[in-house]
């Protein structure tokens, strides 16, 4: 099925997309597009227009910094997948980052688009929630942290505000004898 006919606007930068974020009535983000496409070709999505942040500069990175594994929006499943930092220490976000989909999905998919979304199907949702993650969005106003036990609010509706885009996931360090494991049956 074809998608009804939206807008597109790229950006290049945070703020600007936030601009163009709050500019628009019904905008969405795009950024790995894995869940949001496939919604707008079945027609269960249709934003009138789409802002695109995938060359928005410092949204993809992993690194640990005072007590936090953080994880930028943009970051792609394959990266999360592949660091060595995140199989070392973090076992359950590991598991969770090799068996989202297949690897096309896991090059193009972003762990922050895999939130935002809102689905509780998704692979990540879950794994937040048992990290007690935090979530880092960005909008107007500036920037604001949201828990991850108050960011999903319903099927497929997170705490975002419209003019919102999640920036960064904040997983607390790991601590001495912890663990987890994802199996996906």
């Amino acid at each position: 099925m074809i998608p009804p006919s939206f807008d597109y606007v790229a950006s290049l930068t945070l703020s600007y997309a936030v601009a163009a974020l709050g500019q628009y009535e019904n905008a969405k983000v795009l950024a790995g597009g894995q869940s949001l496409i496939p919604l707008m070709r079945f027609r269960l999505a249709s934003p009138a227009v789409l802002v695109d942040i995938n060359r928005v500069e410092g949204l993809s990175y992993i690194n640990e910094d005072k007590g936090w594994l953080k994880i930028g929006s943009m970051t792609r499943e394959s990266t999360v997948d592949h660091s060595p930092l995140v199989r070392e220490k973090y076992p359950l976000l590991a598991d969770t980052a090799k068996v989202i989909s297949d690897p096309i999905v896991r090059n193009m998919g972003t762990v922050g688009g895999n939130l935002a979304n809102g689905d509780p199907g998704n692979d990540h949702p879950a794994t937040m929630l048992a990290y007690g993650a935090d979530v880092v969005a960005v909008g107007p106003n500036g920037e604001r942290v949201i828990p991850i036990t108050s960011f999903f609010v319903g099927l497929y509706e997170s705490a975002l505000a419209p003019n919102e885009i999640l920036t960064e996931v904040r997983i607390p360090a790991s601590k001495p004898r912890s663990g987890g494991a994802n199996l996906k049956l």
